[in-house]
């Protein structure tokens, strides 16, 4: 639709930044980077409150992105938002770099959680979400990004329990959902399923959306706003690989680097609208 237009070319340059930068540093996470560029686009270029001059801006909205070996995607966002020049995602995974090969909040400008051992994550959200309630902060919303392999990890459904218990209904955690994990397919590995039902039994409100849909997005982002009482999840259907024809749905993209010909042929597939 047309009023997505530019978030549809945002989207087109994050994935041309996230090809870029893993090729560039011959290292790094491309498959779970692409399947969430629709969910940071949306957070990042539309709907949290942010002051790129002030990244430490204490009414600012928060995201943790617990799956944080997905940096190429997180950093990307944070350089077109303003937080610093483009043109540094090349010194991706470079010694000295402050984009190293999972966030870290003391290096870079823009960052709010450092991550990388799966499964903390939204144990991290809850704190600043319970932080903010005390704070009389009721909206500040705080956004956490994990993935589907990630939920194989136990103190995520610790985190679960805790976020209902508490009540957190200012937090909106995502699933980036794209069935892959290092491994192979999330299902035979360990299997998370059903997923919904198993997120509904901890009192949390659930919904399930296609993870590349602006539309869905927006729309799972409000009715999670409206749930009060209860925090959110939403469970993003997504592909993984999502772009480049030859990374689409294929384990094997999970954390490896494309060669230069490959990188041509992806930046090839993500010309910007």
């Amino acid at each position: 639709m047309e009023e997505y237009a530019n978030l549809r070319s945002i989207a087109a340059r994050l994935r041309r930044h996230i090809i870029s930068m893993v090729a560039a540093a011959n290292s790094g996470h491309p498959g779970g980077s692409l399947s969430a560029v629709e969910i940071l686009t949306t957070l990042y270029f539309k709907l949290m409150k942010l002051d790129v001059s002030q990244p430490r801006w204490n009414q600012r909205d928060i995201f943790v992105l617990s799956k944080g070996h997905a940096s190429p995607v997180y950093y990307a966002a944070l350089a077109e938002r303003g937080f610093f020049p483009p043109e540094e995602l090349l010194s991706f995974r470079k010694i000295n770099s402050r984009l190293q090969g999972h966030p870290d909040r003391k290096l870079t400008p823009g960052v709010d959680m450092t991550t990388g051992s799966l499964g903390q994550g939204l144990s991290a959200a809850n704190g600043m979400a319970l932080a903010a309630k005390l704070d009389g902060q009721n909206q500040r919303w705080v956004y956490v990004l994990l993935g589907d392999g990630e939920l194989q990890e136990g103190q995520v459904w610790e985190a679960a329990m805790t976020a209902a218990h508490y009540n957190l209904d200012n937090v909106i955690a995502f699933v980036d959902y794209n069935g892959l994990q290092i491994d192979g397919d999330v299902h035979e590995v360990m299997d998370i399923g059903p997923l919904k039902e198993k997120f509904a039994a901890f009192n949390w409100q659930v919904q399930e959306i296609d993870g590349h849909d602006f539309g869905q997005i927006f729309a799972a982002v409000d009715n999670a706003k409206a749930a009060r009482g209860k925090p959110s999840l939403i469970i993003a259907r997504t592909i993984k690989g999502k772009g480049v024809s030859f990374m689409e749905n294929q384990a094997g993209w999970h954390g490896s680097a494309p060669s230069r010909e490959q990188a041509a042929q992806a930046l090839s597939e993500l010309e910007v609208e």
